[in-house]
């Protein structure tokens, strides 16, 4: 025989049923909401942040400074590596063009080098015929943080408090942010014949990098 339920016993089972999903579908449409707005707004940020260095990369501020101060790259044997050498070639053509007085070379050194950044840059700007008496090697730092905090102890001691920044262009905006947080008064004028110039993959690739390392820095504070 088959049992036929009454209407009222089928639609109180329904309703039950509804009301226990119904919750359930609305939290988990509320979770893959606020999902998608923070995976949104993580790639907004990102997005935002590589403009930003692309932006500050493409700009070259040289106001009169207390001083230039040449962020270190690598050096074989004290002589300065393809991408240091840009760098202090544009530093010198700022000194000529009295930017400021001095010029402050940075960078420590690997195990078993013998000479440190700051030395490298040093030797090959007097080289040029910059006066040695125009230049402080500050030889400490395995990476910009750490050597834009022990320049700005020398600095100090000098009494110098601005500064034009020498890097590369993506490099630009993280260290000009790093030497400001340290108090000096900074602006960059990056070199554009350097290794980190030379074609659309390769800029792509280092604003990739530096996108991800600045806002490294700004999370944690540290390189």
């Amino acid at each position: 025989m088959v049992s036929i339920e009454a209407p009222e016993r089928v639609d109180a089972v329904r309703t039950r049923s509804w009301r226990n999903w119904c919750p359930r579908r609305s939290w988990w449409r509320w979770v893959r909401r606020i999902g998608f707005a923070l995976v949104g707004l993580l790639v907004l940020l990102v997005a935002i942040t590589a403009f930003r260095v692309w932006q500050v990369g493409r700009q070259d501020h040289r106001p009169h400074s207390d001083a230039i101060l040449v962020l270190g790259a690598a050096q074989y044997d004290g002589r300065p590596s393809a991408t240091l050498k840009a760098r202090l070639d544009h530093a010198y053509d700022l000194y000529e063009q009295g930017i400021a007085p001095q010029i402050v070379t940075v960078g420590g050194k690997r195990t078993g080098d013998v000479y440190t950044e700051a030395q490298s840059g040093q030797m090959y700007l007097t080289g040029r015929g910059v006066p040695a008496s125009a230049i402080t090697a500050v030889g400490v730092g395995s990476d910009t943080l750490l050597s834009l905090r022990a320049a700005n102890t020398v600095l100090r001691t000098h009494g110098w408090h601005s500064v034009v920044l020498v890097t590369d262009p993506w490099h630009s905006l993280r260290s000009r942010t790093m030497a400001r947080d340290l108090g000096l008064t900074a602006q960059t004028s990056p070199t554009r014949t350097g290794p980190a110039s030379h074609g659309r993959v390769t800029e792509g690739r280092y604003i990739a990098r530096e996108t991800a390392a600045y806002l490294y820095y700004r999370v944690f504070h540290s390189p």
